[in-house]
């Protein structure tokens, strides 16, 4: 209610001090007057000349100068009432012609001398207006007092109504003479025609008064949502005297009320065309735009009616002018995270599990104050001296600390280095599984083969393009090629802004199923600000782009055509794609297709019952059906492509498969060893060529590509997302290192830029970045025949049993008569060779008898006799093989039985 008499109070102030500014025109015009003017001017009509008009007009609007969004909406109002008034009875006056027959014998008027004055006057403000806005080289402190000093939107718009009004009042007498020569009746008619122009004039004053009330009224609308406007396109910026260029409104406003007044319509028409023509001012502009825009509305229009119809498009004469505007606008659309609203109270923390400095195995939380989501849970394989050990698994110690505020297990693809530990996850704490059909097909079959079925209850398939609420985290699923079908990265939107991870990734534009990436999405949040950028660092070091899956086709069809006898494909299990086009290809060239290996089996079953690829069952055959057909109508499709010592290629190479291989048999391993792998990839390819097949490896440039991107795809997705910050993840930690350089080429400063380790928690906020803590992170060994984890202890006793081999003695003692019983017996493995255990073993038992024989106060003490024991031989096995101590001495396992 206070803001409500606070308007009428106002409008009721502005409609009195425009009425004391109109007074005085209505009392010094007099019929006298208005004739002796009229024959002063009709000189004009007699030489047959048009007098020059000059356009003077008067603002009566708020001020303010509005853009077309705001304008549009304050029009509607004034729109009405105008229309209102004209309806009840404010009727426009047809405008006559007069004609003066006798202008010569005229007689000079001093009143008329005055009315000359007045206009010379106006005339020469108005210009005075016009050629500053004109000048470059504006007057600041003109400019200052025109707005007045620490001037806000009020203040603006009282200046420029008193602007407008002066204008008005100087230069109306003027405007009412030249319509009255053209509007009123010669001789006897001329008073009659006076009396009307005033009542004309007076109607059109009250006209103005109510279009003034009406304009008034939106101002602070206009104000707000001009304001509200230009913040929004970053075109609120300040000019030279630190004053907002919003600020500059009155006195734009105030001139474009000059040149409205001055296209008024006819007699009447001057209110309602006045008030609507000082509402329809242009969008706000730039300083730049201001000066080297077109200064001409009524060309502007109709460029704008001829053009797209974009009412706030601007051109430029000054070239630099525009070359500096377009360099902020390629600043602003590289810096959108700039548009992230800071939050200074709230923070997320990301924790690498595992996948930094190692290839696999990724597992990663981020988390906020009250919840917490898991990206992924992924194996890795095991080295070589980890005896025993089929696969590792992430120590999941600080999982268990934070499972109350987990809220679920986000899956990006189905490669077991994401998903191949989540049945160990579920066996220490069960949360909901978010992913895409096909990762959680596979992850269900791990389910079944621990025995867990149980839990699958807590699979959620999802939609991508579809966010999902987990937590305080809002989750997407965007489409994404990699070497497995229905691959995803995500966007993830926190508390503090937006988080893109990549998840595995290559740019793809020609995939098999024909859904490339989905780059556009990527944009979208790109453009709407990201925070954070985590991406895939495999393929960091390869140059150029990584190949089309699709080319791999190519290469098989040539193996194809050449080869007559059995071909024999090993792929990875899960790369659907790649099995599709080797059998496709058998199709072609007549071939039944086998497929051999429990992963390959199940995986192909499902993606077929999914319907990510169809094929006419009749094509397969069951292994042991394999001998019915010729060589040269059969394709053996396996695993093994990894060297795998349990694997079906593997056994075959090694003659322990029951399917045996033959001479003259084509094997394509399409697929790259994993690093640490090379050794046993190169073992198996010996194998099979010692049996007589011929391999087909990297003789094939195209026979594998990759999956993971290559530098000018890390870079456009770093173009895409434009993040403010940085990690480069999954990878070695000189693959996270060179994706970091490629990442500065693109324009992130190196100090947004951050290489993590495992168990590193990294804090992000709107204060920046900080590493605030390190967490328990580790391996746990499996044994995968068993699915059951083997102790470290364990494997740390075998890998130095492995190292330094071992000496096992036996000896009985009769502590009562210091005697021994017996000879001592002694085993050694890993010491010595096979054919010298024995004099060895005789030569320890010499050294033993000695020993004892010397020391039978040590019979009744059998703890430290063992010890001394201990000693006595690794020093004698030093001696004799020239070994330093503690360097590869042996494990000596004394057992002493005593009677």
């Amino acid at each position: 209610m206070e803001e409500k008499r606070e308007l009428i109070g106002r409008k009721k102030k502005w409609e009195k001090s425009l009425e004391e500014e109109l007074l005085p025109l209505e009392e010094k015009s007099s019929k006298e007057e208005n004739l002796e003017a009229l024959l002063k001017e009709g000189k004009w009509k007699r030489d047959g000349k048009e007098k020059p008009e000059k356009k003077v007009g008067v603002n009566r609007d708020n001020g303010v100068k509005n853009s077309s969004n705001s304008s549009d909406k304050n029009n509607s109002f004034g729109n009405r009432k105008g229309n209102g008034l004209e309806e009840k009875g404010v009727k426009k006056e047809e405008n006559c012609q007069i004609e003066v027959k006798n202008p010569s014998k005229r007689e000079e008027n001093p009143k008329l001398e005055n009315i000359n004055k007045m206009e010379q006057d106006g005339n020469r403000e108005q210009n005075t207006n016009r050629n500053k806005n004109r000048n470059k080289n504006w007057d600041w402190e003109q400019e200052n007092k025109w707005k007045g000093e620490n001037s806000d939107g009020d203040q603006n718009c009282k200046q420029s109504r008193e602007e407008g009004s002066n204008l008005k009042s100087k230069t109306e007498n003027r405007k009412e003479m030249e319509k009255s020569v053209k509007n009123g009746r010669s001789g006897k008619n001329g008073n009659k025609s006076s009396e009307r122009f005033f009542e004309n004039g007076n109607r059109s004053i009250e006209n103005g008064k109510k279009k003034v009330k009406n304009g008034d009224s939106n101002r602070n609308n206009s104000l707000k949502n001009e304001e509200k406007e230009c913040k929004t396109n970053g075109k609120l910026s300040q000019d030279k005297k630190g004053e907002s260029k919003f600020l500059k409104g009155g006195k734009k406003s105030a001139k474009n009320g000059e040149e409205s007044f001055s296209k008024g319509d006819k007699t009447s028409k001057i209110s309602g065309k006045t008030a609507q023509n000082g509402e329809s001012q242009p969008k706000t502009i730039s300083k730049g735009q201001e000066k080297g825009a077109q200064t001409n509305p009524d060309k502007q229009k109709g460029n704008d009616k001829k053009g797209n119809g974009n009412k706030s498009f601007h051109w430029f004469k000054d070239l630099q002018r525009a070359v500096k505007e377009n360099e902020t606008i390629h600043r602003n659309r590289l810096t959108t995270h700039s548009r992230i609203k800071p939050n200074p109270n709230r923070w997320i923390k990301f924790t690498s599990l595992g996948g930094l400095e190692e290839i696999g195995g990724n597992c990663a939380v981020l988390e906020s104050e009250n919840s917490a989501i898991v990206i992924d849970c992924g194996m890795s394989f095991p080295k070589e001296d980890m005896h025993g050990v089929d696969i590792l698994i992430p120590d999941f110690t600080y999982l268990k600390e934070i499972r109350n505020k987990i809220k679920g297990l986000i899956i990006t693809h189905g490669h077991e280095d994401h998903i191949g530990a989540v049945p160990y996850l579920f066996k220490e704490l069960q949360v909901p599984i978010y992913g895409t059909s096909f990762p959680l097909g596979m992850i269900r079959h791990k389910f079944r083969e621990h025995k867990i079925t149980q839990y699958q209850n807590y699979f959620r398939s999802v939609k991508k393009r579809h966010p999902i609420q987990i937590g305080d985290f809002k989750v997407e699923w965007i489409h994404m090629t990699h070497s497995i079908v229905d691959s995803s990265s995500l966007a993830i939107q926190t508390p503090v802004g937006t988080i893109i991870h990549t998840g595995d990734f290559k740019i793809d534009h020609t995939p098999i199923d024909g859904y490339p990436p989905d780059l556009h999405r990527l944009a979208h949040y790109g453009e709407q600000g990201v925070l954070a950028l985590f991406s895939d660092s495999t393929n960091s070091h390869q140059s150029g782009i990584t190949p089309s899956e699709r080319i791999v086709g190519n290469t098989f069809r040539q193996i194809f055509q050449s080869t007559s006898g059995r071909i024999i494909m090993s792929t990875f299990s899960s790369n659907i794609h790649r099995v599709y086009q080797a059998i496709l290809t058998a199709q072609q060239f007549g071939r039944k297709v086998a497929v051999i290996g429990r992963s390959m089996e199940q995986n192909l079953q499902l993606a077929m019952e999914l319907g990510y690829i169809k094929f006419d069952k009749s094509i397969f055959i069951r292994p042991w059906e394999i001998s019915k057909y010729p060589d040269n109508q059969i394709l053996i499709i396996t695993t093994g492509s990894q060297g795998e010592s349990m694997s079906a290629l593997y056994r075959m190479a090694k003659g322990e498969h029951r399917q045996k291989l033959k001479e003259g048999d084509q094997i394509i391993i399409s697929a790259k060893a994993i690093p640490g792998n090379e050794p046993a990839v190169s073992k198996l390819i010996n194998f099979l060529l010692k049996k007589g097949a011929q391999v087909a490896y990297q003789e094939f440039s195209e026979i594998h590509v990759s999956g993971h991107a290559s530098q000018e795809e890390q870079k456009l997705m770093l173009r895409l997302v434009k993040p403010k910050y940085f990690f480069p993840v999954h990878g070695e930690f000189n693959h996270l290192v060179r994706h970091k350089l490629t990442a500065m080429e693109t324009g992130i400063p190196e100090e947004h830029i951050f290489i993590m380790e495992d168990g590193e928690q990294w804090e992000i906020g709107s204060k920046g970045v900080r590493k605030v803590g390190k967490v328990k992170v580790g391996k746990v060994f499996i044994d995968n025949q068993l699915n059951e984890e083997i102790e470290k202890e364990i494997v740390e006793s075998r890998q130095e049993l492995a190292q330094k081999g071992i000496v096992l003695i036996t000896l009985q003692i009769d502590r009562n008569r210091g005697e021994i019983i017996g000879k001592p017996r002694v085993v050694s493995y890993g010491i010595v060779s096979e054919r010298e255990n024995i004099p060895f073993g005789k030569e320890i038992e010499e050294l033993l008898i000695n020993f004892l024989e010397h020391n039978r106060q040590l019979f009744h003490r059998p703890r430290i006799l063992e010890n001394r024991l201990k000693d006595v031989i690794k020093k004698h096995i030093r001696r004799i093989k020239g070994l330093k101590k503690d360097k590869g001495e042996p494990i000596v396992v004394p057992i002493v039985n005593c009677n």
